[in-house]
């Protein structure tokens, strides 16, 4: 099989392999993609929770993306953790030169288990600079809120908190609703001109790690093969879903959700 695109990932690392680069290396080549990787930060972590997070130097991220791309060119770019101002202006720095027009941020800034994972400062540069560069964002609630300033307890205020988002300067948004508390969890897609709600009937596990990085490297796949951005969403989402409800139960904390749900095998053994 001949992979329909190629992808630049820039995020962190789970050494778990249930979240960050790894989650989306898998969602990507289990697509029927490409991945090329910049790796931000280092993290020791697992199903339970991080215990450390080393930062990469923003010079060696600009590096990776740079010298990767020069040789690759990427058909879509998705970004994760982003942890300081400094590497959030060094990874504008090298989309600039580099000029993909379909560029996907998840603004990861609190890991499954709690842990922070970017600062105030860094946020602020995200807002007013990153978002802007950017064709889609893929925010949960509590992230959506950070980046919004308000307070999100019901649809219309996670309309109004999307709408704050485009005025940043982002061409699309999608507020996933998975911390919501009910039983069909309700994603709104929403641009200049039209907005749409995915509704899905809640799926009752504790095994979620790198769901949201899963859903946007998904979305990503699906756009940089030529598809329509809302169908991509669309399908993005359904990957997810068959992807949580394996309930794979590894570790003793949040686990991993299954990446190869989209790959059927027939194999006869003799």
């Amino acid at each position: 099989m001949k992979p329909q695109s190629k992808i630049l990932i820039i995020a962190g690392s789970d050494s778990s392999g249930g979240a960050g680069i790894q989650a989306d290396v898998k969602t990507v080549t289990a697509l029927g993609s490409y991945a090329m990787t910049a790796i931000t930060a280092v993290t020791s972590q697992n199903t339970t929770g991080v215990k450390s997070v080393v930062p990469i130097k923003p010079r060696e991220i600009e590096k990776q993306i740079e010298f990767s791309c020069i040789d690759i060119k990427p058909d879509a770019i998705k970004i994760g953790m982003l942890h300081s101002t400094k590497v959030i202006l060094s990874v504008i720095k090298s989309l600039k030169k580099l000029k993909t027009k379909k560029i996907i941020l998840d603004p990861v800034m609190v890991a499954k288990g709690g842990a922070n994972l970017i600062n105030s400062s860094a946020i602020k540069t995200l807002k007013l600079k990153l978002i802007k560069q950017t064709f889609l964002i893929t925010p949960n609630i509590p992230e959506a809120e950070a980046l919004s300033g308000i307070k999100i307890n019901t649809l219309d205020d996670a309309k109004t908190a999307g709408k704050i988002l485009l005025k940043l300067g982002t061409k699309n948004v999608l507020i996933k609703g998975g911390h919501q508390n009910s039983k069909m969890v309700k994603d709104i897609y929403l641009n200049r001109r039209e907005m749409i709600v995915f509704k899905n009937k809640r799926i009752k596990t504790r095994n979620t790690h790198g769901t949201g990085c899963t859903l946007s490297s998904a979305i990503t796949t699906f756009l940089s093969c030529g598809k329509p951005l809302k169908i991509s969403c669309d399908l993005g989402i359904k990957y997810v879903n068959q992807a949580i409800k394996s309930n794979l139960n590894y570790g003793k904390g949040h686990g991993p959700i299954n990446h190869l749900n989209s790959i059927r095998m027939k194999r006869k053994f003799k």
